[in-house]
């Protein structure tokens, strides 16, 4: 499996509760994606820098939606160019399910 984790600059002033709902407007997009197994939405404790952490299958499926639809998404609405980093996930421990998935 693989894990990425976007991270982008927030216009300086908009309140957090602005944020938060913008989030949970775009969240039903995130069900669609190929592949994405989990999604979170981030938001930094300062309210400067939003992202996602995201869980996909495989790295091929995490690329070509971050660098085919996601990057430019961002770019859309932000006007800026996300940093997105790809990492194996070789094991997840998962509590709610009581899981260890390797």
């Amino acid at each position: 499996m693989t894990t990425s984790i976007t991270r982008f600059p927030l216009p300086p002033g908009i309140p957090r509760e602005a944020i938060k709902a913008g989030f949970l407007a775009v969240a039903p997009k995130f069900k669609q994606p190929s592949g994405l197994l989990r999604k979170y939405f981030l938001l930094s404790e300062d309210g400067k820098t939003g992202g996602g952490v995201y869980l996909w299958k495989s790295i091929e499926e995490a690329r070509d939606f971050s660098e085919g639809v996601l990057r430019q998404m961002i770019k859309d609405k932000f006007h800026v160019d996300p940093s997105i980093e790809y990492y194996e996930s070789p094991v997840i421990v998962d509590n709610v399910t009581s899981e260890i998935i390797a």
